[in-house]
């Protein structure tokens, strides 16, 4: 019997799949316990209008994401900090701070896991803190911490 599978099914499918599988497996299993439809016009049109939602959705997350990568890279966030001597801080910036600076002064909140720092910025000065925004796009923030 073919079948569309609704779920993710171990070792047999995964969602949005159309497979041939055993009669009493699918209607004792894969139909009852909604993992899968049988592969009918209906089940199939229902398919094709989910994959182009989908497909629609994923572009407009995109386009969201290009937009704001704009609006990113035309920012300079400015954060002051304790320093030492040679520009050295005493501690360090990290990206939540960064976060929450671009919080509050641009409006604009982006989470801190975003941000590729591996270590905080240690130093005064310009830093570009790279911030991935969609699996396609990555910005580039400007970070200047100056002395307090």
């Amino acid at each position: 019997m073919k079948v569309v599978f609704l779920k993710d099914v171990k070792g047999k499918g995964k969602k949005g799949e159309i497979k041939n599988v055993a009669d009493g497996y699918a209607q004792n299993f894969l139909i009852k316990n909604g993992y899968a439809a049988e592969a009918n016009a209906q089940a199939m049109s229902q398919l094709e209008g989910q994959k182009k939602l989908e497909a629609k959705n994923a572009a407009a997350e995109l386009a969201e994401a290009q937009a704001l990568k704009e609006k990113v890279e035309a920012l300079t966030v400015t954060l002051k900090a304790k320093s030492g001597d040679g520009g050295r801080l005493f501690g360090s910036v990290s990206t939540k701070q960064i976060a929450e600076s671009l919080q509050k002064v641009h409006g604009i909140k982006l989470d801190k896991r975003k941000m590729t720092l591996p270590d905080g910025i240690r130093a005064l000065g310009f830093t570009n803190v790279p911030v991935k925004l969609h699996h396609d796009v990555t910005a580039t923030l400007k970070v200047h911490v100056t002395e307090e």
